[in-house]
């Protein structure tokens, strides 16, 4: 399903005659009135984001009607992937982007002047593995890579995000620095477009495991699929960034009032989740839709250890930080971007 440039309304911007479409195709979804900052106006917030769960703040925000408490309209448009937001946000045409952390770190290597003013989720990702080769790693460790290459004649076979990603980077790492394995050599890792596509191929055996966020565990659980997680984010790196929210500059500094008020319900929407899963599992399903993420999925989610929603930014600048060296390794970025490049801490300060 292709979600690009798809926009939302919710029934509160309905009722009270906010659904109107912009120019651009995106709906307005809250506010009334416009601001003027210390550089031109602003009329409205444009905000991009994807229709994943670790963008659960989004879809608490608009459905909670948090976005009231703005003095802008938001208008919110949909995404199905990172390169997508990016290739809109070089043309300068949002304010915030609520995306992968690698995709924010391409937007901020490209010049787009940005920075990372909050965190979406951390320790995102699990590592999941056919039930038989999880046996073999509880027993073997590191070694059931070339244990399981005997006994079938073939290297282990990863399924994931493109190369670069952040399940992919984060396999990486997990290969490298937790189990000492050379990812180019001993294992073979595929890039699959997509959360679907690793859904199908892990429901029609195509690989042996993947590195990937919720609900996709949740999903194959409940599917009696043969696999399990072997490893978890949380485990060997602590902190680990997943989805993000980048601040466009001529948000972050012209208009600061705005983007701290933004944050602020960005971190009201953060302790919703925690407070209250049921409804923001209800949420998320209204928003992504129930036919891809069900209500009892998005649910069963929440109580996922890799669920792990957050604001405050200083909980995953540390590992942004290995990322960049990842992501500048595998030639996503020409630099690497250091944490003062990424990050605003300043807004989340503020509050």
């Amino acid at each position: 399903m292709d979600f690009d440039g798809r926009t939302n309304v919710t029934r509160r911007s309905y009722l009270r005659g906010v659904s109107g479409l912009t120019v651009g195709g995106s709906a307005a979804l809250a506010g009334c009135s416009a601001v003027t900052g210390s550089g031109s106006s602003l009329d409205e917030l444009r905000v991009a984001y994807m229709p994943i769960y670790p963008d659960m703040q989004y879809f608490v925000m608009r459905e909670e009607g948090y976005f009231d408490n703005l003095s802008v309209p938001v208008n919110g448009t949909v995404f199905s992937d990172g390169p997508s937001i990016v290739q809109a946000s070089a043309k300068g045409e949002f304010d915030v982007m609520m995306f992968g952390i690698v995709p924010a770190m391409i937007v901020m290597d490209k010049g787009v002047s940005s920075k990372i003013a909050a965190s979406n989720i951390k320790d995102a990702m699990q590592i999941l593995a056919t039930d038989e080769f999880a046996g073999l790693f509880e027993e073997h460790g590191a070694d059931a890579f070339a244990k399981f290459e005997e006994q079938n004649g073939r290297k282990f076979r990863f399924g994931t995000f493109p190369p670069g990603s952040v399940p992919d980077i984060l396999l990486r790492y997990w290969l490298e620095e937790d189990l000492g394995l050379d990812p180019e050599t001993d294992v073979n890792i595929t890039g699959l477009a997509g959360a679907g596509p690793v859904r199908q191929a892990l429901l029609s055996g195509k690989i042996d495991g993947t590195s990937i966020m919720e609900p996709i565990p949740t999903i194959i659980e409940a599917k009696d699929a043969p696999y399990q997680p072997i490893a978890w984010a949380g485990s060997f790196m602590p902190g680990q960034p997943a989805a993000v929210t980048l601040l466009h500059d001529r948000l972050r500094s012209d208009h600061r009032a705005v983007a701290t008020e933004f944050v602020r319900q960005h971190r009201r929407a953060t302790e919703f989740a925690r407070t209250s899963p049921d409804e923001a599992a209800a949420h998320a399903s209204t928003v992504i839709g129930e036919e891809a993420l069900p209500v009892k999925t998005a649910r069963t989610a929440m109580d996922s250890r890799a669920s792990a929603f957050v604001t405050d930014p200083h909980e995953i600048a540390e590992q942004a930080v290995t990322f960049s060296e990842y992501a500048s390794r595998l030639g996503k970025t020409e630099q690497q971007l250091s944490k003062s490049a990424m990050f605003d801490f300043g807004i989340y300060d503020e509050l």
